[in-house]
């Protein structure tokens, strides 16, 4: 050791003045979707590159400044700059909207709000699906041109590092990111003094900075706590993700909810539309209310004029998935609240609680906090629906509020650029506007099989090259003989990259059930074993520090790869993350997803493989049930609802064992004298024409755009014109129908037809007890199944009946059908204000 105390000094070269928009490209996560920019800073010193993370702003501190020289006088490297400054220029100063986002007026922005955002591995405030989809959103809103903005929380330490041992153990490593090295700026007032923002906590107030990340033409705004003003126990809220423990946690969504709003008012920012993406942001709604009750209304009015312009996605399958809080830890948070609002906390808790518990319930907020609520694909739709029912508890989770709109993925993203050239050439330019033209993506067809063949196979050995790199720095770390990576490499040859490798890369939770494949070993032997055909797989994923079943199937996996039946032809690849992930959609042959069904909410990973000409074999979940047509992959049938575990393992991992070996396999190796199988690229051909079309983030952003940002800017509009004279309304109205509805009844007066011929009528007349509401604040209806489609036919109010007060609705109808038919009479309340028929939750049926 050196005598006397280390002073540390950085010293940053001076970027010559021909290359100074480098410093702009390196603050825009643009970089993240465009290669090109990317290779202007890994030319000047790959090794630098790579040991900065892939971080412009870093790389720029530390590469040496004569290569900055050296390139400012290379022709060559200046001709690719000034290419990647004119189409980053005309990127963002481009300034029609795209795909649909020409709905939003000129006066709207979107205000999208979540707990992690995922771009780039240089940028870590990110875990897994949930913040790399919330990335993909705000990189589609920008390339769409829309009025969006979007607010997080900034973390000292983003999600952990790992590192795997000899044995299979999960090792977690965090460290502090210098934010002076993220592609982050301080946000200023008009004094140019830093934006502070104040946020009340228990007993004190804390203050925030706000970081701005420009992506493409979209700010993100980032909340800290860790400035000088704060204690350390609060400089501390913002320091890990997903990291303490409960208090924690409401103090980081507090910040995130109530924070973030007023971190958009200090900058004089004015959302029309508000996005709760999951439940953490929630807290947000109470910080609307309050302002709005500032200017005079009532806390039931302000609610309605909150939820009218609110929307709210949910992405979490299981109830134990939604953050909840005691009673009284929400009573210690908002009691200074509830003072100034002069509301009890029973008025607040009631926004927060369900039927069957007496805890604050974070999704339970957002929704009665909103209009618009949904899943994030057809099937989450409906387990959602099912899973919030209590919410609306006198309407089907059929007909409850809850829709759906199916995740999907930014191309430009997580699409090769090898394939991005080659579709530049078999499209043409511009082709990235037309992501939904299904005729253009059916031109894949027409690209040579050895041509798609050769790109295929160029990405594989990349992705090998990286799989040996990291397997071999783990091994040797881990004490490995060297002599022993032969083995473990016989299979993963990037100069031979001719096995068939499938690859499984996600979280390590138990219900994504990474060791299905070893129900029955001797099977998979059968399977792996043929050394005409072999097969590759590579396994990776993290698993949350505090899940230890997860950690345990890590672990499963590691030791199945070491026995020696396998060892090489299972591979576990540690770290796993976003630069790894692009390698790794776009190099294996086949991509394996095994979950429980109906746990897989959507599910993105697929999606990505898929428009790289990645074949999808996975359980018929998520997004893949409403993706899989029979020619463009493979599907495993989950088993029926009454199976238990071991039935349901047993049966589908022979399924999944079955498709290998009846099918994948055989059709990879039918290559004849060729040196492919003309049966695989059609079917990898298929994958990208069925798949890139529709699950992508623009059509997905579009369908926010139509379904759930214009409907709830309108309404939010309408709420508040001429001082919220239609959120007092429609408040006061509910008010008075809560009020009615226990007494409300439903009667019939005719008598029942059993039978009649074609083209006659008949009568149906019901008597209502209303209670003091009136004839127009209810809906009567029949509702008429047919095997093959179903009707709706409204009842007319026809008067009262004086014997009894009650109002009699009557319609004739003629069914135009023939066979048995079945209905039913039901009512329900009715307000032309009312942004969904059933949003109330109230019905009664005769």
């Amino acid at each position: 050791m050196q005598p006397g105390t280390p002073y540390s000094l950085q010293v940053n070269p001076k970027i010559p003045r021909r290359l100074a928009r480098l410093e702009e490209l390196a603050h825009n996560l643009w970089y993240s979707w465009d290669r090109a920019t990317r290779e202007l800073f890994s030319r000047l010193d790959p090794q630098l590159w790579e040991s900065v993370a892939h971080s412009p702003k870093a790389f720029l501190k530390r590469v040496d400044e004569q290569n900055l020289v050296d390139a400012a006088g290379d022709p060559v490297y200046l001709s690719n700059f000034n290419r990647v400054l004119s189409a980053f220029d005309t990127y963002q100063s481009e300034p029609t909207r795209a795909d649909g986002a020409q709905r939003l007026s000129q006066s709207d922005l979107v205000a999208y709000f979540c707990f992690e955002f995922g771009f780039h591995e240089s940028c870590p405030i990110y875990s897994g699906g949930l913040g790399i989809l919330a990335g993909d959103h705000c990189k589609a809103a920008s390339d769409m041109r829309m009025p969006f903005v979007a607010v997080g929380l900034i973390y000292r330490q983003g999600y952990f590092q790992q590192t795997i041992d000899s044995d299979g153990n999960q090792h977690v490593a965090y460290s502090d990111s210098d934010f002076e090295d993220l592609p982050v700026t301080v946000v200023t007032d008009n004094a140019a003094a830093e934006l502070r923002i104040a946020v009340e906590l228990p007993g004190r107030v804390i203050t925030l900075r706000v970081w701005r990340v420009l992506v493409g033409r979209v700010n993100l705004y980032l909340l800290d706590t860790d400035v000088e003003e704060n204690a350390p126990a609060d400089r501390a809220i913002g320091h890990r993700l997903y990291g303490g423990d409960r208090i924690t946690r409401i103090e980081q969504e507090i910040v995130l909810g109530i924070g973030g709003a007023r971190a958009l008012a200090a900058m004089d920012l004015k959302p029309t539309v508000w996005h709760i993406n999951e439940g953490h942001a929630a807290f947000l709604v109470l910080e609307r209310i309050r302002n709005v009750m500032r200017q005079g209304l009532d806390f039931p009015a302000a609610l309605e004029a909150v939820a009218a312009s609110t929307v709210f996605t949910t992405h979490t399958p299981v109830a134990a998935g939604h953050d909840q809080f005691s009673s009284e830890m929400i009573e210690s948070y908002f009691n200074d609240y509830c003072r100034e609002l002069k509301i009890t906390a029973e008025h607040l808790l009631a926004l927060g609680r369900t039927p069957n518990s007496a805890d604050f319930n974070m999704t339970a907020l957002a929704v009665r906090g909103s209009r618009v609520h949904n899943g994030v694909s057809r099937i989450h739709g409906g387990v959602s629906a099912k899973l919030l029912r209590e919410l609306w508890p006198q309407i089907t989770p059929e007909e409850n509020p809850v829709t759906h709109i199916t995740n999907g993925v930014h191309v430009p993203t997580f699409l090769a650029p090898e394939w991005v050239e080659v579709f530049n050439r078999a499209f043409g330019l511009g082709w990235s506007q037309r992501f939904a033209n299904r005729e253009m993506w059916d031109q894949i067809a027409h690209l040579p099989d050895h041509f798609f063949w050769s790109m295929h196979q160029y990405l594989k050995s990349q992705l090998l090259h990286l799989v040996r790199y990291r397997i071999r720095r783990a091994h040797l770390r881990n004490q490995g003989s060297e002599a022993h990576l032969d083995r473990l490499f016989k299979f993963a040859d990037p100069a031979n990259p001719n096995v068939l490798t499938i690859g499984f890369g996600r979280r390590f939770a138990t219900y994504k059930r990474a060791t299905l494949l070893f129900e029955d070993l001797e099977w998979l032997r059968e399977i792996t074993g043929d050394t005409e055909r072999p097969v590759l797989f590579i396994y990776t994923g993290k698993a949350h520090p505090a899940d230890k079943p997860g950690q345990d199937l890590i672990r499963q996996v590691s030791q199945v790869a070491r026995m020696p039946e396998f060892e090489g032809r299972i591979l576990l690849v540690e770290g796993y993350d976003l630069h790894f992930s692009r390698r790794l959609v776009s190099g294996v042959d086949v991509w394996l997803n095994n979950p429980v069904f109906p746990l897989e909410a959507s599910g993105t990973s697929g999606m990505k493989a898929a428009m790289n000409g990645i074949i999808n074999l996975s359980v018929l979940d998520g997004w893949w049930e409403e993706g899989y047509d029979g020619t463009n992959g493979w599907a495993i049938k989950p088993a029926t609802d009454a199976a238990d575990e071991y039935r349901r393992n047993r049966e589908e991992s022979r399924a999944l064992y079955e498709i290998l070996q009846d099918q994948v396999i055989p059709l990879y190796y039918a290559r004849g004298n060729i040196g492919h199988s003309p049966g695989w690229i059609q079917m990898a051909k298929r994958s990208i024409a069925s798949i890139a079309p529709h699950f992508n983030a623009a059509r997905m952003v579009g369908e926010y755009v139509a379904n759930s940002y214009v409907p709830a800017s309108q309404q939010g509009r309408r709420f508040a014109e001429d001082r919220y004279t239609g959120a007092i309304a429609l408040a006061t109205w509910k008010s008075r129908v809560r009020h009615a509805w226990p007494r409300v009844s439903l009667r019939r007066l005719d008598a029942p037809k059993k039978r009649i011929a074609f083209g006659e009528s008949f009568l149906v007349e019901v008597a209502v007890a209303l209670n003091g509401l009136s004839p127009e604040d209810v809906v009567v209806e029949i509702l008429m199944n047919h095997p093959r489609q179903q009707h709706r036919f409204e009842l007319a109010a026809t008067g009262a009946i004086a014997e009894t007060g009650e109002q009699r609705f009557a319609v004739e109808l003629t069914p135009d059908l023939c066979g048995q038919l079945e209905y039913r009479i039901r009512a329900y309340p009715c307000h032309a204000l009312l942004t969904h028929p059933f949003e109330m939750g109230l019905m009664i049926w005769a």
